[in-house]
């Protein structure tokens, strides 16, 4: 007997156990809190910040990734027209 078979009531369904699990403790499935730095908040972000966040986040959405590897991000900034052009240098703080 499929499911296309059965009454609404004998239609069964697959829950995963670990959403049972929280289910029967009465667990309600919370929303992930989102981490904003402050420091970042509020400071205006020129072109090139804005075209790179907004590439990162075009590829986490297509990708389905919400933290993507260095090696995910620099394909991001090749894909932007980045380029080593210049020997490494310290970054001041």
């Amino acid at each position: 007997m499929t499911n296309s078979d059965r009454t609404p009531q004998e239609t069964t369904h697959r829950v995963d156990s670990k959403h049972d699990v929280s289910a029967s403790r009465g667990r309600k499935k919370v929303e992930r809190r989102r981490h904003i730095d402050p420091t970042t908040c509020e400071r205006d972000y020129d072109h090139q910040e804005i075209e790179f966040m907004t590439a990162m986040d075009d590829y986490k959405r297509r990708s389905g990734r919400q933290f993507p590897t260095w090696s995910e991000v620099l394909e991001v900034m090749r894909s932007l027209g980045y380029r080593q052009v210049a020997a490494p240098s310290e970054i001041t703080l």
